[in-house]
């Protein structure tokens, strides 16, 4: 090899210690995770689901003490608890429609895949879920 010929950039692994605190993740990459993270929390928050709708739909009673589980609280869990519950599964289904509604439209177009519709569809989809999360959330603690 000649002094003139240049070396050849070498790509190692990302070492977690090291290295993950200075990577920067591209919006689209966020989204990826985000996605599986909003998947897993509708996952593990199924049977949270399925109470308030059994106790909102049962009967008059039953959705007077679903109101109450969300004002004063439920037993030993407060009012407010609740509501950060509801909010990280509004949070969850909102993020996971649109991300989906996102893969499923790069999917029927595959003209439309490129890095610049990547980013900016990802910083979309960012936008859009974090806004309907914030103001169904202020209508969720009342502030409308």
């Amino acid at each position: 090899m000649t002094e003139l010929a240049k070396k050849r950039p070498e790509f190692r692994n990302i070492n977690a210690f090291t290295d993950l605190t200075t990577y920067r993740l591209p919006p689209a990459g966020w989204v990826s995770i985000l996605h599986r993270v909003s998947g897993l929390i509708m996952f593990l928050l199924l049977p949270f689901i399925i109470w308030m709708f059994d106790t909102s739909v049962s009967s008059e009673i039953s959705f007077a003490k679903f109101a109450a589980a969300f004002n004063v609280g439920l037993g030993f869990v407060p009012g407010w608890f609740m509501k950060l519950v509801a909010l990280a599964l509004i949070w969850a289904y909102l993020h996971h429609f649109i991300a989906g509604l996102r893969h499923l439209w790069m999917d029927v177009s595959h003209s439309a895949v490129t890095k610049e519709f990547g980013k900016s569809s990802a910083i979309v989809v960012l936008a859009v879920s974090i806004g309907l999360t914030l103001v169904l959330g202020a209508k969720l603690f009342g502030l409308y």
